[in-house]
């Protein structure tokens, strides 16, 4: 029953091999294209980046001029998102490296650790931000209403352009989606703004300015945590959202002639670019390829996982026999000797 594994020069006791499906689309995530190259991406952001550097200038000088906490905060915000597209800039000429050496995956994570790093700036700058809005409520300075009002309604315009720029890029990346998001949020955050000065303007109550600036600290703490988590899963190469490993596993089991699948592991390499491998056991005289084949149609037809590496073995159901692939068909729990993790069968969900 040996058979030898192409390129190596042992020999196992059952038949084996091991599968390596990975395809990429035009723009190298998810197996689909977005019909934008990665030179249009470039252009578009550094676009949106000159018009939220630009007017974060301005806006700073205006917000020290009118004594305005508020236009403070929502430039702090506006750095965040400058800061995420700068990183994302960088992170796209990163990525595009060639794997060399060590970084077996090239540097294709240097977008989440940038992302990462915003989303922590983010958080920071929300405590701070915080602490001086509640001591502005309890001692409000004078605030000038009328620079507040005009310059938060041309931060709405300069939002809606910067905006309509990254939305033409390729917003698969975590860095660019996240900008994306911020920049969306930063309008709700303008129109608190504006309301505060046309409020001071209006009525003279100066504490308003405080209070949107509140508003715009808890919408930089929502996009700060999410930015955290979303790139925190990805480090910790916890399953993409959406997909239960479970689910995948007990599919894979469903295929025919499998008998068995375990060490079934599914993460991110980077935003938008899933991988899956998993040891799958199959029926004595079954053929290994054509299951491999099968297997790897169905996760890129059910879940779009395109990168996917599958050792696929003749599963040993004689006792008689130690050759590590050893399965008790009558027992649930007893799988592959040296599994790790859930196992799963057909008809039966994960055994641990």
């Amino acid at each position: 029953m040996g058979h030898r594994h192409e390129g190596s020069s042992h020999e196992h006791g059952n038949d084996h091999e091991h599968g390596h499906d990975h395809e990429h689309g035009g723009s190298g995530h998810d197996g689909h294209s977005h019909g934008v190259s990665a030179d249009a991406d470039r252009r578009w952001l550094s676009l949106a980046l000159g018009l939220i550097a630009c007017y974060m200038a301005g806006e700073v000088v205006v917000g020290f001029v009118a004594g305005s906490l508020a236009l403070l905060s929502d430039a702090a915000h506006m750095l965040t998102d400058a800061g995420a597209i700068v990183l994302a800039l960088v992170a796209m000429r990163l990525a595009v490296r060639p794997p060399k050496g060590g970084y077996t995956y090239g540097l294709k994570r240097a977008e989440i650790l940038s992302a990462q790093a915003n989303g922590v700036t983010m958080l920071v700058l929300s405590v701070w931000l915080g602490i001086e809005a509640v001591r502005r409520l309890l001692h409000p300075p004078a605030v000038t209403g009328t620079l507040v009002l005009v310059t938060a309604l041309v931060g709405v315009a300069v939002n809606l352009a910067a905006a309509w720029a990254m939305s033409r890029a390729n917003r698969a990346s975590l860095n660019v989606e996240g900008a994306f998001q911020h920049i969306l949020t930063d309008l709700f955050g303008f129109i608190a703004t504006a309301l505060a000065g046309l409020v001071i303007v209006i009525t003279g109550f100066s504490r308003a300015d405080a209070i949107a600036t509140l508003v715009v600290v808890v919408l930089m703490v929502k996009a700060g945590i999410g930015l955290v988590r979303a790139s925190g899963r990805i480090f910790l190469e916890a399953a993409p959202t959406g997909v239960d490993p479970s689910e995948v596993g007990g599919r894979l089991a469903a295929q025919a002639d499998v008998v068995e699948v375990h060490d079934l592991h599914v993460w991110q390499i980077t935003s938008g670019q899933p991988a899956l491998s998993a040891h799958v056991l199959v029926a004595e005289g079954a053929n290994c390829h054509a299951v491999r084949a099968g297997i790897e149609d169905m996760l890129r037809r059910e879940y779009h996982l395109t990168h996917s590496t599958l050792q696929v073995d003749h599963a040993d159901t004689d006792p008689t026999v130690s050759t590590g692939y050893e399965v008790n068909l009558d027992d649930p729990d007893g799988h592959c000797t040296d599994a790790h993790g859930a196992s799963y069968r057909p008809g039966l969900t994960g055994q641990a």
